[in-house]
């Protein structure tokens, strides 16, 4: 027994629009997985017909996302930042909107320059790789309290070609040096509140809870960030946090009370608060 291409994916996308957003998308990627076809060529030859043995491992991959488990984990790599990025079950699924985190990391980064930069809680990486990536004469660190995220945020560097990083475990600043400073310190922690519903939402319930929730407001991680920030950031460097929408306020205070300047909120593409950054001077507790 065949199918055909355009008959398959037909079928794919009808059955994924009750779970996700995205049953187009979805439904060709796992199908480009399994074919090893670009999702161009679904459209070049919507005709022809795949062999019973790839049919069935396609409805074997499309019965596991429509059971809810992230397509990230089925496909076992995300794209972020243009990097193909390996992930399991151990790291939290890079998104789109830590983009934003990235870019206005950038902007602080002269490019030709030496700086160092510490990644807080890397997970799979993707914010360190990509700084590694674009400011090839940094030198990154990258935190994480999982050895099993580190082991994939490595394998991940290595794949990359990147040798302008290195990777360290502990809990946040606990992996360092006590005298260890940096120029920019990026995270994007836990911030959903501990008993939010969302956690319980499809992609979600297949992630790391650890790397989700912090206390009862989604805060601890980063007041425990704040707390022992100021040994470990220079006069005159940076932080900066990704957060949730809702958080933009609560967090721009946070940095205030804990003595950092220029303090100020930048949204997202869609006009929601995202990452708040702050600047320690020579006065900053």
């Amino acid at each position: 027994m065949t199918r055909e291409i355009q008959s398959l994916l037909k079928d794919a996308r009808n059955r994924l629009a009750a779970i996700c957003d995205s049953p187009e998308l979805d439904a060709e990627l796992l199908l480009a997985h399994v074919t090893g076809k670009d999702r161009v060529y679904f459209y070049t030859w919507p005709e022809y017909t795949l062999e019973i043995s790839l049919v069935i491992h396609y409805e074997n991959l499309l019965q596991r996302r429509l059971l809810g488990e992230p397509l990230a984990h089925i496909l076992g790599e995300r794209e972020f930042w243009s990097l193909r990025l390996m992930v399991t079950p151990d790291t939290l699924i890079p998104r789109q909107e830590t983009e934003l985190l990235v870019e206005q990391a950038l902007k602080l980064i002269p490019e030709d320059e030496h700086r160092e930069i510490l990644d807080l809680g890397t997970g799979s990486g993707a914010i360190a790789l990509a700084l590694a990536l674009e400011r090839p004469a940094a030198r990154i660190t990258a935190t994480d309290l999982s050895v099993a995220a580190l082991d994939i945020a490595a394998r991940n560097a290595r794949r990359l070609g990147l040798v302008n990083i290195r990777f360290i475990q502990g809990d946040w600043y606990a992996a360092l040096e006590a005298d260890e400073t940096f120029d920019i310190i990026v995270s994007n922690p836990p911030y959903i509140a501990e008993h939010d519903p969302h956690l319980e939402h499809q992609d979600l319930r297949h992630e790391p809870y650890q790397a989700l929730a912090s206390g009862p407001e989604g805060l601890d991680a980063i007041r425990r960030i704040l707390l022992d920030l100021p040994p470990h950031l220079k006069n005159g460097g940076w932080l900066l946090v990704e957060h949730g929408y809702d958080q933009g306020d609560a967090v721009q205070a946070l940095f205030k009370s804990a003595g950092l300047s220029e303090v100020r909120c930048v949204k997202d593409l869609e006009e929601r608060d995202r990452v708040t950054l702050g600047r320690k001077t020579a006065d900053s507790t």
